[in-house]
Parts: structure tokens; C-alpha cells; sequence
């Protein structure tokens, strides 16, 4: 997947901005990059199907380098859909919460011949040691996923934690932004969002106070420029490449 650099849209903004210096318009370039993908979910992604850890309630979500996880639009288990819940509702639903193993301790779940954290000499080969087995106990709050939320920016949550009844395959889409460390987005995203990009950049590098190239009336025109195409790219998101045909239904006399 190619890449684009934030850097390429500079030339197009500076006839606009004359004398504004090449890194401050970069990143409003790049800050316009991450409020446009915030509105529009345009960018998105699909992970790979991979299967849940029995016991384990936390994972790290699968995303391309330099962004971050803006909004999930699908989660789903073993093509069951998960109710996707802000923290406060999970919170209210599973005030037990989940901890990892049902919060058994570690050196239980090793065993006393698991050598965990000891300072025994381990002569196996490649350091090897007994055979990692989940208990009973480990699995007594598990059972079958049945949501999704959210605690920090780079990993989920499924509540329940998972049991050992099945395999629970997770399959995730959900909408992506560039970092605030980025320096570029893939180029087929970028080149969609283009205008929309120029014109958020454009709106806030002209209200920039005591500066030569401030310009409060072409600020008010790219404003609108930008509300306009954000709410287009937002319908195009939505919408996709798909066409359906449009009928009309005759509705019967009362």
C-alpha cells in the first residue's frame, strides 16, 4: 500500500498563504488530515479474522503503523455481532468487569514445577519448562463474548472473557485517523479527502492572529468549503461505490 506524504499538499496551500513557513502549514495539513478522517470515518480498515485468547479479555488492535483506532463499525465472534458499548454502558452491564485468568494469580496458574519467578538454574533445553495449562478456576467467570468496549486508544475489551467451550474467531472493521506524529496516510485516502483536507487547513491558517497572510473573508469561504465536502465525503463514505436503482411505489387510496 503506497503511501502519501502530508508534505505534498504544501505547494497547493502556500499561493494562499504567502510567507507562511513550510512547517506550520505541514501541520495544519496534517491536522486537518486527522479532524477530516474524524468526521468522514472514510478511512477504514479491515483486520484479519484471528482467534481470542481463552482467559484473556485484552487485545491490541491490528492497525496500520502511524494512526489510530477512531470509531469501530463492526465487531463481531464466530459471525455473531458484538454490542459495540461505550465505557460508562459495559460499565453498567458487567460491573464485575473481566480480569485476565478470572484473576487468578500467576505463579497459581504456573504451578509450583512452572519455575515462575524463581531463581533456580533452568537446564532444559531453550530454557524449556512445563506444559502452560489453564485451570478450571482461571475460566470460573468465562463465558461467551457478547461486547466490545473500549479503555485505552490501542486496545479493546470483550466482555465476557473468553471460555474453552469453542474457538471465538473476532473480526473488526472501524474507522482509522493519522497520529499526531504522522507524516503521511495512504495514498487512496488521502487523494479522496484532498480537497477537503485543503480546504480545514486553509480555514485555520488565515485566522492565524499578527500574521501577514491573515485573511478572515477567505477564511469564511473555506470554512464553508470544508463543511460542504465534509458531509459529502461523509455520505460518499457511507454509501460506497454501491448504486442501487430507484423505483416508485404507488401507495394505496384510503
Amino acid at each position: 500500500m503506497s503511501e502519501r506524504k502530508f508534505d505534498t499538499l504544501v505547494t497547493r496551500l502556500q499561493p494562499s498563504v504567502p510567507g507562511c513557513p513550510f512547517p506550520t502549514i505541514m501541520q495544519y495539513v496534517r491536522n486537518s488530515a486527522i479532524r477530516t478522517c474524524e468526521r468522514t470515518l472514510y478511512w477504514r480498515h479491515a483486520e484479519a479474522p484471528y482467534e481470542l485468547t481463552q482467559g484473556v479479555h485484552q487485545y491490541f488492535y491490528k492497525k496500520p503503523a502511524s494512526s489510530d483506532v477512531h470509531a469501530v463499525i463492526m465487531a463481531t465472534v464466530n459471525s455473531y455481532p458484538l454490542a459495540r458499548l461505550t465505557l460508562d454502558k459495559a460499565v453498567e452491564i458487567y460491573p464485575q468487569w473481566a480480569d485476565l485468568y478470572s484473576g487468578i494469580p500467576y505463579e497459581e496458574l504456573w504451578g509450583s514445577g512452572g519455575g515462575f519467578n524463581s531463581s533456580a538454574f533452568n537446564e532444559l533445553e531453550f530454557n524449556g519448562g512445563p506444559e502452560f495449562k489453564i485451570t478450571p478456576k482461571a475460566l470460573e467467570k468465562a463465558s461467551t463474548p457478547q461486547a466490545i468496549t473500549q479503555v485505552t486508544p490501542d486496545q479493546f475489551i470483550v466482555l465476557p472473557l473468553p471460555d474453552d467451550n469453542t474457538k471465538y474467531i473476532i473480526r473488526l472493521i472501524y474507522a482509522l485517523k493519522p497520529k499526531r506524529a504522522a507524516v503521511s496516510m495512504p495514498a487512496y485516502i488521502f487523494d479522496e479527502l484532498e480537497d477537503t483536507i485543503t480546504h480545514g487547513a486553509l480555514q485555520e491558517l488565515l485566522v492565524l492572529p499578527n500574521v501577514p497572510w491573515s485573511d478572515r473573508e477567505l477564511a469564511s469561504y473555506h470554512a464553508k468549503q470544508y463543511s460542504f465536502t465534509i458531509n459529502e465525503r461523509r455520505a460518499r463514505a457511507n454509501l460506497g461505490n454501491v448504486r442501487g436503482s430507484m423505483a416508485a411505489k404507488m401507495q394505496p387510496f384510503m
